[in-house]
């Protein structure tokens, strides 16, 4: 699962990093402590007048299917499985046709661990690309219009099954795509298997005990991603 992570760059550092056509709109500042519904930054695919343009937007983490009644069930869809996404009814349109890049410097997950009195406590670790690059992972967007006519956009992250040392944290972890597949990622009219484009980057991660001021979603700041002793 992924259920919280940090992405510390700007707006102007992804549009370059990522060789976008169009912001579309303000973009969020940097956070360290993103939550389910927070607005998140995206990569996606629309087509325009001259053509297909990759645009960096804000979307809202939790994705909303477009046949939902109303959006109060997003904060459990901030996940989905790989293996069932295509059958999914709430993701399996979006796994069609609306696949997005979400950036993220890490992520989080948290161990019961004894603490200095000997009671359980939760310690958050950061989980992050060990060559210190972007994790792009793979997520799904979708859109639903409220009943104001006003269009919400959200987005999902993919996930699949944790290996290795990363399965001791969960047994859950985020889809990458790499940056040669980001191009058929995208695009709405891939005619392949979306799947075969993801990766599974347990080799190339490394994870570390953060502080517990992550645990409150009120706190951020790049103090909650630097690495210290288990508390």
């Amino acid at each position: 699962m992924c259920g919280r992570y940090a992405l510390s760059l700007a707006g102007v550092e992804l549009a370059d990093f990522f060789e976008i056509d169009e912001v579309a709109g303000p973009l969020p500042p940097p956070s360290y402590n993103i939550a389910p519904t927070d607005p998140v930054l995206a990569v996606l695919e629309r087509n325009r007048e001259q053509g297909p343009q990759r645009l960096l937007a804000e979307v809202r983490w939790g994705l909303v299917p477009s046949w939902a009644k109303d959006p109060s069930g997003a904060s459990r869809l901030i996940n989905a499985r790989i293996e069932t996404a295509a059958e999914k009814p709430s993701f399996r349109k979006a796994y069609a046709s609306r696949r997005c890049l979400l950036p993220a410097t890490g992520y989080y997950e948290w161990q019961s661990e004894p603490g200095p009195d000997g009671k359980p406590i939760k310690q958050p670790y950061f989980i992050r690309p060990a060559d210190g690059e972007l994790l792009v992972m793979a997520g799904l967007y979708e859109f639903w219009k409220a009943p104001d006519a006003s269009w919400l956009v959200t987005a999902t992250v993919l996930t699949t099954s944790a290996t290795d040392e990363l399965g001791r944290l969960h047994d859950r972890m985020p889809m990458a795509v790499a940056r040669e597949n980001w191009t058929p990622w995208l695009d709405p009219a891939f005619d392949g298997e979306p799947r075969a484009l993801l990766d599974v980057p347990v080799a190339a991660m490394r994870y570390y005990p953060v502080s517990r001021l992550v645990n409150q979603v009120a706190n951020n700041g790049p103090e909650l991603i630097e690495p210290q002793e288990a508390e």
